[in-house]
């Protein structure tokens, strides 16, 4: 089990959704969930084909184990089912930063107070458990929706990293980095309780 408090598994838990430690009792919900919307067809992001589930989670718990990723499944509350993937990922326990990241969700949920509520339960934990002093989000150029949730939850563009990464279809990928700072959080912090707050 990794030492950096970083990276303990720990459960969070909001009114819509809750963050659980991810494992493979999760695969059959997350295959039923990347099925909803084929979001392995999406070639700017990278949920997994239902085949490919199992090895996902596998990798993640790889990485978890390697010191650098804290997976979770994403379990709505309403119905007991995961219905997605999110990490702390690309951790720096020395200079206390970690990367919101590898987040998906089943097409039902996106765009609800679910992805609201789990970013903010991410925030806090690493803001106010944690002591981070950053939170990042990376994302594709032209990953659209992915940079308008961004942008919806109070992250700041700090810059774009071009030809950063090489894609799975051997495309280049400039990559969109976005963050939240300590100083922010209070403000980010009531900035999503009052969009939780609004009428849906």
């Amino acid at each position: 089990m990794p030492e950096c408090p970083l990276l303990a598994p720990v459960t969070l838990t909001g009114h819509l959704v809750q963050l659980v430690p991810l494992s493979m009792a999760h695969e059959d919900d997350l295959i039923a969930a990347t099925r909803d919307g084929e979001l392995w067809r999406l070639w700017y992001t990278s949920a997994p084909a239902p085949e490919q589930v199992g090895d996902e989670i596998a990798r993640r718990l790889g990485l978890h184990a390697a010191g650098t990723m804290l997976p979770f499944a994403v379990m709505d509350v309403a119905t007991g089912k995961a219905v997605g993937m999110t990490t702390y990922m690309n951790v720096d326990a020395v200079n206390r930063r970690v990367e919101i990241g590898s987040t998906w969700y089943a097409q039902r949920v996106q765009r609800t107070g679910l992805n609201t509520e789990a970013k903010m339960l991410l925030f806090a934990h690493a803001f106010d458990t944690l002591g981070c002093i950053a939170v990042e989000f990376r994302t594709h150029f032209l990953n659209q929706q992915s940079r308008r949730a961004i942008e919806r939850l109070g992250a700041k563009l700090d810059g774009i990293l071009r030809n950063h990464s090489l894609a799975p279809n051997g495309t280049l990928r400039d990559t969109v980095v976005y963050s939240v700072i300590q100083s922010e959080w209070p403000t980010v912090r009531t900035h999503l309780e009052w969009q939780m707050a609004k009428p849906r």
